[in-house]
């Protein structure tokens, strides 16, 4: 893979809940982690001393992060909706030819910032809620 375009990595969010997604409004920096949580079952018999991991066995999450531009569409009402009602609705995030992640995230904060001679701002984080999806770009 080669260098990208950093506006072409996207997030998307369900504003239905039927699949209809939309590009999260206003964004000017976006950010997606994957996390595994390692098990360690090394013991006295372990080759050499070495740690052991056991594969597979950790919890895995991701979290997403963005920050942009308030713009006040449907979007940032959705995104302000799911906060307050404390709901995972589906969101996509676009790698740029790599792929696409997809699944139930909770946004676990928003964040409103502004100042007397500038734009509104926001950031907002996420936390995966559930197993998600992979597709490979073609």
């Amino acid at each position: 893979m080669g260098a990208q375009n950093g506006k072409d990595l996207l997030i998307k969010v369900d504003v239905t809940g039927s699949g209809s997604f939309q590009t999260m409004a206003g964004l000017r920096a976006t950010r997606i982690s994957f996390n595994a949580e390692s098990v360690d079952v090394t013991s006295l018999e372990s080759d050499g001393g070495w740690r052991e991991l056991l594969g597979g066995a950790g919890v895995r999450s991701a979290n997403i992060s963005g920050s942009g531009v308030f713009k006040d569409t449907a979007t940032d009402e959705r995104a302000r909706q799911i906060f307050f009602d404390g709901v995972t609705p589906d969101f996509q995030v676009i790698i740029p030819d790599f792929g696409t992640v997809e699944g139930a995230f909770l946004v676990t904060s928003i964040e409103y910032a502004g100042s007397h001679n500038g734009e509104a701002t926001y950031e907002m984080s996420l936390a995966s809620a559930g197993a998600l999806s992979f597709t490979a770009a073609p």
